[in-house]
């Protein structure tokens, strides 16, 4: 290769290095910033079930998986196969949820919990792309939380089945 090709070659590929140095932190700079804490409204609670230790409070925690008699048997737990309350709620403290790592949180924070097994659900909703959330556009924002459409211990909301793709124009006959 002649010495004016190679030199082309190079000045090319210095010119893409540049090029895409530049565009790399332009996009890092640009990326929408998502904050560590959310406002949102309280939980939907049932009336007068919260706190949960004005009932709980001193009562040896149960951990054995059991049909519940005396109280709480109106909730059934399909959300999860083989789940238990203490799961997701706190045994020793009954005001709290618990985090797989042990880590406890607020009902306020549950989308934590959810976040945990819903991942892509949870990116969806910081970025408002999934549930609700009002507010300014450039300021300050209320998210709703999960279980203010999902009822937590039985989802509402039945899988659907995709639609299929749309039809190329290409494959309209």
């Amino acid at each position: 290769m002649d010495k004016r090709k190679t030199l082309k070659v190079l000045i090319t590929a210095f010119c893409l290095i540049v090029l895409s140095l530049f565009f790399s932190s332009v996009s890092d700079s640009a990326e929408y910033v998502i904050p560590k804490k959310f406002t949102t409204p309280p939980p939907p609670f049932t009336p007068g079930i919260f706190p949960c230790s004005q009932c709980h409070q001193g009562m040896p925690a149960d951990k054995k998986p059991r049909k519940l008699e005396q109280m709480h048997q109106e909730i059934t737990l399909r959300h999860m196969p083989d789940g238990w309350c203490f799961d997701c709620h706190n045994a020793d403290n009954r005001d709290k949820l618990r985090l797989a790592n042990g880590k406890l949180i607020s009902f306020g924070e549950s989308y934590y919990l959810c976040g945990q097994c819903h991942g892509t659900v949870l990116r969806d909703w910081k970025a408002g792309l999934h549930g609700k959330r009002t507010g300014q556009w450039n300021g300050e924002k209320e998210y709703r939380l999960c279980v203010h459409c999902h009822w937590p211990h039985e989802p509402a909301f039945k899988p659907l089945t995709p639609m299929p793709p749309p039809v190329k124009p290409s494959d309209i006959k």
